[in-house]
């Protein structure tokens, strides 16, 4: 596994290595940075895991009851009594399946770093606070993704 902070970045990325040479840090940085600044809190800091299929099958299991793998779990930074110490700053971890991520963008016939780059946006807008659970969230949080995207491929 690859870790990976720029001293300038509140980012950590830990990449496994079979991912390595499929990802691009820079863009994973470029979404979370992009994010954080719609949601005004660029001070922020958090987790990009990318890693297998069996390993986010595992977490989902283990966290939410849910026997599969699935694209992104995002594991927000809250306080719990038995671990007291959270730190403010610090908004969580997002975990993407890369397997799943790149079956989910042949599928729809755009490159799986792309992929990676939307649920990079969406762990990161869940770890902010927002879900779609009803339609009308579901339809603010796509449009969020949308305008957020649309920075990110501007920049690129």
């Amino acid at each position: 596994m690859e870790i990976s902070q720029n001293s300038e970045s509140n980012i950590t990325q830990q990449i496994d290595e079979a991912f390595v040479n499929k990802i691009d840090p820079h863009l994973i940085e470029m979404a979370v940075a992009q994010t954080l600044q719609f949601a005004e809190q660029p001070e922020q800091s958090l987790t990009v895991v990318i890693t297998d299929n069996e390993a986010v099958r595992q977490l989902n299991q283990q966290f939410r009851g849910i026997d599969s793998a699935t694209d992104v779990l995002s594991f927000a930074n809250e306080a719990d009594p038995d671990f007291p110490g959270v730190e403010p700053d610090y908004l969580g971890d997002i975990i993407i399946a890369y397997p799943f991520a790149e079956a989910q963008a042949l599928a729809a016939g755009h490159a799986p770093m792309n992929e990676v780059i939307l649920l990079v946006i969406h762990g990161t807008l869940h770890l902010l606070g927002y879900d779609h659970d009803t339609p009308d969230l579901e339809a603010e949080m796509w449009d969020i993704q949308r305008q957020i995207l649309t920075a990110v491929e501007g920049r690129k």
